[in-house]
């Protein structure tokens, strides 16, 4: 059931006495290229919009540098940060990331990629602000000197966005370059294993499962958004 919130009894009026920006403003004066209403019609934006709107995307315009995925989650916000945040939970939201432990570098966990082999190393360290609701996993394959893997994650109170209990989670990775060829090959697991860059055509498929596992779990612990 949708829970509402309660309208606010009155209206914010603006300030006497504020002197609101140009509307093209010096700063932006020399921009090239930029798409405004005070310098595009409407009718010439909404052409442009046109364009840009089609049936169909491939999967490189969609997710060719940045891969997003969004759910929601019937449990609090901050059950979702604290869940997020203790590395041990990797083992059961996860498809393939298996048995982290503390290395001697603080912050710093090592574990298991099982994804294509079974020895494949990857080190982790979790980087979050409870204030701001961000959890920011900085991971890499085979060596723990350099976390180029980025796994941004977003709670955000449902209310706010839906008008309901709960939370809304955003995840994104961004297309490193290192995706496209492996930094360390001399520490590979194998000579002949395949590099985690090669599944970026899969990275959609592959975190939207990993987010629905996590709302099937703490649904199951925390539905209803009460405690388990």
């Amino acid at each position: 059931m949708t829970t509402s919130v309660d309208r606010p009894s009155g209206q914010p009026t603006p300030v006497p006495g504020y002197v609101a920006p140009a509307p093209v403003p010096d700063g932006i004066k020399d921009v090239p290229g930029l798409l405004r209403w005070e310098t595009t019609p409407r009718e010439e934006a909404m052409a442009i919009a046109a364009e840009l709107t089609k049936e169909s995307f491939t999967y490189d315009e969609v997710y060719g540098r940045f891969v997003t995925v969004h759910q929601y989650i019937d449990a609090p916000p901050r059950a979702v940060y604290d869940y997020l945040t203790d590395i041990r939970h990797l083992n059961e939201d996860t498809y393939s990331t298996r048995d982290f432990a503390p290395t001697d570098v603080p912050g710093v966990h090592q574990g298991r990629d099982v994804l294509l082999d079974d020895t494949t190393k990857i080190f982790m360290r979790i980087d979050a602000d409870p204030d701001a609701l961000t959890v920011d996993m900085r991971c890499a394959w085979d060596q723990g000197r350099e976390l180029w893997m980025n796994y941004l994650h977003r709670i955000v109170p449902a209310e706010t966005v839906l008008n309901r209990p709960g939370s809304v989670v955003i995840w994104t990775n961004c297309r490193h370059p290192y995706y496209d060829k492996n930094p360390y090959p001399e520490l590979a697991s194998s000579p002949d294993r395949p590099w985690v860059g090669d599944m970026w055509p899969l990275f959609y498929a592959g975190h939207q499962v990993e987010i629905d596992n996590l709302k099937k779990i703490l649904e199951h612990r925390f539905g209803g958004g009460g405690a388990a």
